[in-house]
C-alpha cells in the first residue's frame, strides 16, 4: 500500500484544463488565459507558510525569506524525485513539461509535492532553445517572467560576477599589491546573452588612465562560478565563504589569487543576498514550484540551487526536480556534485523519453519525425538504454516516462516497451502536455509506488580521494562507454597544479556536448570504444568542483542562424508574441 494520501482528482482542475485554449495552441496563449492565484494565498494553503515567510513579488511570484528557510532546516525531510532524460535531440524530450506534470499529477492523488526548477537564461530564450517553464497544459506561471527577468536573480549574478571582474583590473591599475601575473588571470566577465563575439577581447586600451591592457573574454552567466555557488551555498555565510575561494588568477609565483585576496566577497555576497532566496511561483493547475538558479547542465553542474531543494523537502512529502540535459550530464552532476556536496540523495527517478526523439537517435530526419518507423525507434533504443544503464550505475531503478505526441503510433510504443521489458524497468505513457495533471496520473502513481518499493542504496561513481585525472576517467569509462581519456599537457599539468594546492579532493564537473556520449555531437549515440579528449581544465574552488573541458564546447555560446529572437515580438495591445 502506498504511505501517500491519495485523493480523487480535483474537479476544479479538471475544469481550468477546460477553460484553457486546445492542445497545440501556443504555449504563451494557454499561459496567459490560465488563471492564477494570488501566491501568498497559495503558499498558506498548499505549504503551510504565512504571509511573513514570503516577499510578495507582485501577486503572483514571491521569495521564501532567509528567516523563513532558516526555521525549516530542522523539518524532517520528504522524498525526492529526480527527472532526467536521454540524449537531447531537436525533437525535444520535455523533461521540464514532464517534471511539472508529474508535480501536478501528484497533487491530484492527494501527495504534498513541489517541483524545484532551474530559471531559464535569456541567452537560450532567444536563441535556439527558447523558454523553460513548461509547455501545454503542463506549465508554469506567469511563463513570461518567468522565461524573461524573473525576480532579477540573473542580473544579480550577472552584477555579482562583473564586480569582481572589475575590482581585479582596479587592483591592477592601482599598483597589483597581490602581484598578479596578467597572463595568468582565469577569471572572465560574463552577460546572459549568447555572443560568440565576446568569447576572446581585449580591455584596458586607450593609455594609462583606462587600465592595464591584456586579454579577456566573456562566458555565459549560466556558465559562471557565481551562479554555481548561488546554487551549491547552504545559506548566507555559505554563500560568502565560497565567493571569497574563487580563484581568479595567479600571482607570479604561480600561488592562487582569491576574490577574498582583493576585498571582493562582501560586496558580492550584498548583491546576492535577495538573489539567494528561492522562488516560489505556480503551475496552471496551482500545484507549488521553486524555480531558482539557472547553471545549464553541458557546461556547469545543472541543477537547481540546494537551498530551494532543501526548503521544498522540509515543505512537502514528495519534491520533484530536474537536471539539465541527459542522464549521461544532468543526472551524474546532480548526484556526483550537488548531492555529495548537500547531503542529498533521490528515492526515485523519471527517465524521459518520446518516440520522435528516439526516432531521431535512429537516424531519421526532423521532417521525417511523423511518419511511422519502427525500426528507427528500435535502433535509438540503444540510447535509452545506455541511459538506463547510467542511472543503474548510482543505484537508481529509472521508471521510463513515454512524453506522448500526437502522431505517435501504437507499433512504435509496442517497440519502446518491449525495450524496457528487455532492461527490467517500468514504462508509463505520459499525457501531461495534452491532458494537465490527469494526464500524468499513471506516471505520478507509478513514482507513488517507486517510493513506496524497497531500494538499493544510491551510490556514487568515485570516491572524494581518487586523483582528478581518476576521476574524469570514471565518468568517461563508467557512463560515457568510452576507453580512456585523453588529456592534453596543459589539462595534465594544470591537474597537477590543483591536487598540489590541495584541491584534489574536489569532484569533477564535464563540460562537452549534450548531444553525445562522446565530445562529439555528430556521433550521437554510436561511441562505444571512443576517447575522450579533455583540452583544458578550470578550477572552481568556491564551487567545490573542478570542471573539465571536452571537445569543442565552449563556455560563451552563438545564436544559430535563425534565432529564435526573429519571431518574438510585441503585438498592438503591448502583449508579447512568439515566446515559447
Amino acid at each position: 500500500m502506498n504511505t501517500f494520501p491519495q485523493t480523487r482528482f480535483s474537479q476544479d482542475a479538471t475544469k481550468r484544463q477546460a477553460d484553457l485554449p486546445p492542445p497545440g495552441a501556443p504555449d504563451i496563449e494557454i499561459a496567459r488565459a490560465a488563471r492564477m492565484r494570488p501566491i501568498l494565498g497559495l503558499a498558506e494553503e498548499k505549504l503551510g507558510l504565512t504571509p511573513d515567510a514570503l516577499i510578495p513579488h507582485g501577486h503572483y511570484k514571491a521569495k521564501l525569506t532567509h528567516d523563513a528557510i532558516a526555521g525549516l532546516r530542522e523539518r524532517p525531510r520528504g522524498k525526492l524525485v529526480l527527472v532526467t532524460a536521454i540524449t537531447p535531440t531537436t525533437a525535444g524530450e520535455g523533461k521540464t513539461t514532464t517534471s511539472v506534470g508529474l508535480n501536478d499529477g501528484l497533487n491530484h492523488l492527494g501527495a504534498r509535492s513541489i517541483v524545484c526548477l532551474r530559471e531559464p537564461a535569456l541567452g537560450p530564450c532567444f536563441g535556439m532553445k527558447g523558454g523553460a517553464a513548461g509547455g501545454g497544459r503542463a506549465q508554469l506561471l506567469p511563463m513570461e517572467d518567468i522565461n524573461l527577468h524573473f525576480n532579477g536573480d540573473f542580473h544579480a549574478v550577472t552584477a555579482a560576477h562583473n564586480l569582481l571582474s572589475a575590482m581585479l583590473d582596479n587592483h591592477l591599475h592601482w599598483g597589483n599589491a597581490q602581484d598578479i601575473d596578467v597572463r595568468r588571470i582565469t577569471w572572465k566577465r560574463v552577460i546572459d546573452m549568447n555572443d560568440r563575439a565576446l568569447r576572446n577581447i581585449t580591455i584596458g586600451l586607450g593609455g594609462p588612465a583606462h587600465g592595464v591592457p591584456r586579454e579577456d573574454g566573456f562566458d555565459i552567466i549560466a556558465a559562471s562560478e557565481v551562479m554555481a555557488i548561488l546554487c551549491l551555498a547552504e545559506d548566507l555565510d555559505d554563500l560568502q565563504r565560497r565567493l571569497g575561494a574563487i580563484v581568479i588568477g595567479y600571482r607570479r609565483d604561480k600561488t592562487p589569487v582569491t576574490a577574498r585576496d582583493i576585498g571582493a566577497d562582501g560586496s558580492m555576497a550584498v548583491l546576492l543576498r535577495d538573489a539567494l532566496q528561492p522562488n516560489l511561483v505556480q503551475s496552471i493547475e496551482h500545484a507549488p514550484a521553486f524555480v531558482h538558479g539557472g547553471p545549464f547542465g553541458n557546461i556547469a553542474h545543472g541543477c537547481s540551487s540546494v537551498i530551494a531543494t532543501k526548503a521544498a523537502l522540509a515543505l512537502a512529502d514528495i519534491v520533484v526536480t530536474e537536471a539539465g540535459f541527459g542522464a549521461d550530464l544532468g543526472a551524474e552532476k546532480f548526484l556526483d556534485i550537488k548531492c555529495r556536496q548537500a547531503d542529498l540523495r533521490p528515492d526515485a527517478a523519471v527517465l524521459v523519453c518520446t518516440v520522435r526523439a528516439l526516432k531521431a537517435q535512429g537516424g531519421v530526419a526532423k521532417a521525417d519525425l511523423g511518419r511511422e518507423n519502427v525500426e528507427a525507434v528500435r535502433r535509438g533504443g540503444d540510447n535509452l538504454r545506455q541511459h538506463i544503464r547510467i542511472l543503474r550505475a548510482f543505484g537508481l531503478a529509472p521508471i521510463i516516462g513515454l512524453n506522448d505526441f500526437t502522431g505517435d503510433s501504437d507499433t512504435e510504443r509496442a517497440a519502446i516497451e518491449n525495450i524496457c521489458a528487455e532492461e527490467g524497468v517500468r514504462l508509463v505513457l505520459a499525457r501531461h502536455w495534452a491532458e494537465g495533471g490527469t494526464g500524468a496520473a499513471d506516471l505520478a502513481q507509478a513514482v507513488l509506488d517507486a517510493l513506496d518499493a524497497p531500494r538499493e542504496p544510491v551510490r556514487l561513481i568515485y570516491p572524494d580521494d581518487a586523483p582528478l585525472g581518476e576521476k574524469i576517467r570514471a565518468v568517461a569509462t563508467g557512463l560515457y562507454q568510452a576507453s580512456d581519456i585523453a588529456l592534453s599537457d596543459m589539462a595534465a599539468r594544470k591537474l597537477g597544479e590543483y591536487e598540489a594546492l590541495g584541491f584534489g579532493h574536489l569532484p569533477v564537473c564535464i563540460a562537452k556536448t549534450q548531444y553525445s556520449f562522446s565530445a562529439d555531437a555528430a556521433r550521437g549515440s554510436d561511441v562505444a570504444g571512443h576517447v575522450l579528449p579533455v583540452r583544458d581544465v578550470k578550477l572552481s574552488a568556491g564551487a567545490g568542483y573542478v570542471v573539465a573541458l571536452c571537445g569543442e564546447i565552449m563556455t560563451m555560446p552563438g545564436l544559430p542562424r535563425q534565432p529564435a529572437a526573429l519571431g518574438i515580438g510585441l503585438d498592438r495591445d503591448g502583449e508579447i508574441v512568439g515566446l515559447s
